[in-house]
């Protein structure tokens, strides 16, 4: 008999606490708002290492932009990026924040002026300050390897996509309707929802003590 040796999959969200400890594990603000971002949004990491400061409308009213939209928000947008980084769809959208959020990005950009001062920069929200080809945009590899950071530190598994499965799940535990979530996604299919349906360990166990409870009474 032959036996194939099978991973066992782990979590594919986080907490968040655990959000918030990878949070307080970033000690640069470029890193700290770019953890932030991806749990207050749920982008993909594609779509968040394609920003461009155009995209960042983060004022009460984006009038003065021809944007329409009312309150802080982020546009995600399907285009050709130098670092590669694409959005998924093809589908413009845009996902509102919060203004914890704004103050993030402002911390970044007093920091990454403090970094770049002078030195060619880039309209992209997210560049290389500390190394490689500073002021040019972060790629996937540089991203990876500062999740890759983050996770030694905090001492769990963490990866971008986690954190949007966390903004899903956040979202439909709190009861936001699944064509809200889905359009917030940027999906085209509301199965693809079914993914972001995770249940935590007390979850878990309130499951089994109510079954048990149901069938004592019963008894």
């Amino acid at each position: 008999m032959l036996k194939y040796a099978t991973a066992v999959e782990g979590p594919q969200w986080l907490s968040d606490q655990q959000i918030e400890s990878l949070r307080a594990a970033a000690v640069r603000g470029r890193d700290r708002f770019l953890v932030s971002l991806l749990a207050c949004t749920g982008m993909r990491i594609g779509e968040a290492l394609g920003l461009r400061s155009q995209d960042m409308h983060l004022l009460s009213s984006s009038a003065m932009l021809g944007c329409q939209v009312a309150g802080p928000h982020v546009h995600v947008r399907h285009r050709l990026n130098a670092n590669g980084a694409l959005a998924k769809s093809r589908v413009s959208r845009w996902i509102p924040v919060t203004e914890d959020l704004i103050d993030e990005y402002a911390e970044y950009l007093h920091e990454r002026a403090a970094q770049l001062p002078g030195e060619a920069d880039s309209d992209s929200v997210f560049v290389n300050l500390y190394a490689g080809r500073r002021g040019h945009p972060m790629t996937y590899v540089t991203a990876k390897d500062m999740f890759d950071r983050l996770a030694a530190r905090v001492g769990f598994e963490a990866r971008p996509h986690m954190l949007r499965h966390s903004a899903a799940t956040r979202w439909i535990r709190a009861g936001v309707e699944r064509d809200v979530v889905q359009r917030l996604l940027g999906h085209a299919s509301a199965s693809s929802l079914d993914v972001y349906l995770h249940a935590d360990d007390d979850e878990l166990r309130e499951a089994v003590v109510q079954v048990a409870a149901g069938r004592e009474i019963q008894a």
